[in-house]
């Protein structure tokens, strides 16, 4: 009885009367015909005789069926229910309603035969069975459906609770959300004039105090270039809608070339105050992790949302904290028995660099058994492995299955070069240390290694390998060579684009300090040459290659052991053309035809971490990737574009 199928029924009775009319007209003319149509006519009519008998018949079991699940109530009871009240077949169809059913839900009309989930959210009518009820809402009415099982139906009560629902609304809207702010580079003022620097913070200030007021919410400066905001959860909305303007009116605030920028930590969803306090704070930390200048919300379920991060990390000029970290990292060292250190999957220059300097200090300043984790067959920085593996005097490198098995409750773990545990060389051997240390430059992600004794986590830094190159330099380095050293300065030199981005003043310090431990440029130059066949790919990659919207993509058919290598290369190379911000090469993976890879380079104006992260990646704001399973290029090219072109909107809208 699906979509109202007795409604042929007048078409039946006046076919068949029609019939009848025809054949009495035709008696003269032919007998036969005659009959012919006097009998169609008469099984019209039959037809619709059986039809409305067996409706009829449907429409009183169902519904005596209806009265009697609820506990024998009358069929004329359900009627005066006060809300509305329909009865349904087993097949979905509304059968028999109530008048308020019909005054309130259908507008007068009659439903008879319609589907029920035309007036449901849920279209499974036996998930609407068993749950506990549906919300609706009808011409500014609001409903919760509940249904009761009959024998051959189901009865369908609409509970009205609009004032209900009205005040939960506004009671979750006013709901107090913590927003705890820092002033990211106020440092960077203070090496200005006092009075300079005070004029900047006070500015600073009046545009917070402006942007409390702007929503009625709760202004006060809790310490030194910090401050807190009470804001209602609705004027939250508000924001994100808005997109956080707040984060460019305080860029607006420059002196020189040197803009202002804040870091906001903001709260939803708390239970009470002091959790939406302590949530906050976890989103600042968030967001100064991830090199400032953004937003960071975090929601009741711990699932973050960032808005901003356009400008790039403020470098900080102290040492003081490298100092700290290289304490701490030497009192974990006395207390283990070995150390390994680990980097990223395919690793890089930076992350191989890094691993060979700390490698050095571990095994001859500390005297600890160490070794460098690595899968050398993947990794890109197979030049700068077997340069060190003709250098040293014993073997440094070790296969993720061969330090398995030697691995202690006092095993030290260093990971350099990512705070990821997806990205790690092998995530059995960090679930089996129970010490961990990690180094990082990479913006921090949501779900990093948390469980670290120490967490060196610095974005403004150009690379693992300056990171390291500090730390080291705060230990006893005697033991460090130029084979260390021109390692560690690979490492720099790659992440920097040969000192073009990302370059700061502790970058050339450390470059300085690796020099004077015997780095030869060119030596590390060397490291950096190419086979004639990646030259090749890299080269078609580049010819490939498009320009959209500042941006240049190239989709790339080789699949060679090298494509990792020749990609990021292409990438690199991709921005020294005219007009391009950043840069784009999408392959497959050259064992699995079903992955998609991405390598993403900027000079900084444009910041692919941000695109790579909503694709699944993450990197740096100049250097980036992502990897895609079971999908195409074809596919992963049309939602590149698409993140682009958001991005890119939001760029110009803030």
């Amino acid at each position: 009885m699906r979509k109202k199928n007795w409604t042929l029924t007048p078409w039946f009775i006046i076919f068949a009367a029609v019939m009848l009319v025809m054949g009495l007209a035709a008696y003269n003319y032919s007998k036969t015909l005659c009959y012919i149509e006097i009998g169609i006519s008469a099984l019209a009519f039959a037809v619709v005789f059986t039809m409305s008998l067996k409706f009829s018949k449907y429409i009183k079991g169902v519904v005596r069926s209806a009265a009697d699940s609820i506990k024998g109530v009358n069929t004329e009871y359900l009627e005066k229910f006060k809300y509305p009240v329909s009865v349904v077949g087993k097949k979905g169809d509304i059968i028999w309603c109530n008048s308020l059913f019909r005054k309130l839900i259908c507008s007068g009309k009659s439903p008879e035969g319609d589907t029920i989930q035309g007036y449901l959210s849920v279209q499974d009518i036996d998930r609407l069975i068993s749950g506990e009820g549906t919300d609706v809402a009808v011409d500014g009415r609001e409903y919760t459906v509940y249904c009761v099982l009959s024998d051959t139906g189901i009865i369908c009560h609409f509970i009205e609770n609009t004032y209900y629902k009205q005040i939960a609304r506004e009671h979750f809207a006013s709901k107090p959300c913590v927003a705890i702010i820092v002033f990211d580079n106020a440092e960077d003022f203070s090496d200005n004039s006092d009075e300079e620097f005070s004029e900047v913070t006070l500015n600073v200030e009046v545009c917070l105090q402006k942007f409390a007021t702007q929503y009625s919410a709760l202004y006060k400066k809790i310490g030194s270039n910090r401050y807190m905001i009470i804001f209602r959860d609705s004027d939250v909305e508000k924001m994100i809608a808005e997109k956080f303007t707040i984060l460019r009116d305080i860029r607006s605030i420059a002196v020189d070339r040197l803009s202002a920028t804040v870091s906001i930590g903001i709260s939803r969803g708390a239970d009470t105050l002091r959790d939406s306090e302590i949530n906050a704070r976890k989103a600042l930390e968030m967001a100064l992790g991830r090199g400032g200048d953004q937003v960071a919300l975090i929601k009741k379920d711990n699932s973050y949302e960032f808005f901003g991060g356009k400008a790039a990390a403020a470098e900080k000029a102290s040492k003081v904290r490298m100092r700290v970290i290289a304490n701490a990292i030497s009192r974990a060292v006395a207390d283990c028995d070995k150390v390994y250190i680990m980097g990223h999957k395919f690793s890089d220059l930076d992350c191989v660099g890094a691993a060979i300097g700390m490698q050095c200090i571990m095994e001859k300043s500390f005297k600890r058994y160490c070794k460098i984790i690595i899968n050398k067959t993947l990794s890109m920085a197979g030049e700068l492995i077997n340069y060190v593996d003709k250098k040293s005097e014993t073997n440094i490198f070790i296969a993720p299955e061969d330090a398995i098995d030697s691995i202690t409750p006092k095993t030290l773990l260093i990971i350099v070069d990512t705070h990821l545990k997806n990205s790690l060389e092998s995530t059995e051997i960090y679930e089996k240390c129970k010490k961990v240390i990690i180094i990082d430059h990479h913006r921090k992600a949501v779900d990093y290694i948390n469980n670290a004794l120490v967490f060196c986590h610095e974005p403004s830094a150009s690379s693992a390998s300056e990171m390291c190159s500090e730390i080291i330099s705060c230990l006893e380095d005697d033991p460090l060579g130029y084979v260390q050293a021109d390692a560690l300065l690979a490492g720099i030199m790659l992440d920097t684009k040969n000192f073009a981005v990302k370059t700061g003043v502790r970058t050339f310090e450390a470059a300085a300090y690796l020099r004077r431990k015997g780095a030869n440029t060119l030596t590390v130059k060397e490291m950096f040459s190419d086979s004639i066949d990646t030259y090749r790919e890299k080269a078609d990659i580049v010819c490939r290659a498009h320009i959209y919207r500042g941006c240049a993509v190239s989709i790339t058919n080789f699949v060679s052991g090298d494509i990792r290598l020749a990609s990021a290369q292409a990438a690199d190379e991709m921005l020294n053309l005219q007009g391009v911000d950043a840069s784009f090469v999408i392959f497959n993976d050259c064992n699995d035809d079903s992955q998609v890879n991405i390598s993403a380079r900027s000079y900084g104006k444009l910041n692919v971490q941000i695109i790579m992260e909503q694709l699944g990646g993450g990197g740096h704001q100049t250097m980036a990737a992502t990897q895609i399973k079971n999908t195409t290029k074809e596919l992963v090219y049309q939602q590149l574009m698409s993140i682009i072109d958001n991005v890119l909107d939001d760029t110009v809208n803030t």
